[in-house]
């Protein structure tokens, strides 16, 4: 097998093993999350109490979500976009402008992320709330897990949206520079890929 064969299998067989690792962590939170208001609905209509800790954590592991998924809806086309303009342009100016576009996009995502870490690092020293709570009523010992991991997500989807970004942007231009046909993302409406 040649060296050059064996790079796209390996990068084909990373980007599978990302695609599944997001689709499961995607599952499991909103499992997480579902199995936790239920709890929360049983507590207060059959026993008459309440789960004070269930809707920070909740609130926690759906920030988390959103974050770790902006890269994946980004790769499927799911973001909002504004196409008046580029669809009155030809395939190759609407790939140009694309290209152009990602550069601002590419700066503020790398900015998010800076200063996304520092803003967490100043909440070192706080913990979660919710988390201190089940823990101590489980076995007396709060677990002191700082707050700052809570504010990471907004960094590690930052860095994850930048990474996906980037590549398309790569994909893009070397396509526009070969000339050859851009099949990353097909508008529907159109049926044109863009």
């Amino acid at each position: 097998m040649e060296p050059s064969e064996a790079k796209p299998g390996l990068l084909h067989a990373i980007v599978r093993a990302y695609e599944r690792a997001m689709r499961f962590a995607a599952g499991s939170m909103m499992g997480t999350i579902v199995i936790i208001m239920i709890a929360q609905v049983t507590a207060r209509y059959v026993f008459n109490s309440s789960l004070i800790w269930a809707e920070e954590l909740c609130r926690y592991i759906l920030i988390w979500m959103t974050f770790l998924l902006l890269g994946l809806s980004y790769q499927r086309g799911e973001f909002i976009s504004l196409d008046m303009l580029s669809e009155t342009l030809s395939l190759k100016a609407r790939r140009a402008t694309r290209i152009l576009m990602s550069v601002p996009t590419l700066f503020f995502l790398g900015l998010m992320t800076w200063a996304g870490w520092m803003y967490a690092a100043r909440f070192g020293n706080q913990t979660i709330p919710a988390l201190d709570f089940i823990s101590e009523s489980l076995n007396g010992d709060p677990l002191h897990i700082s707050i700052r991991w809570v504010y990471v997500s907004v960094s590690v989807g930052s860095a994850l949206l930048f990474l996906h970004i980037l590549v398309d942007l790569i994909l893009r231009a070397g396509r526009l520079w070969r000339r050859e046909p851009d099949t990353t993302v097909a508008h529907p409406e159109s049926g044109e890929i863009a």
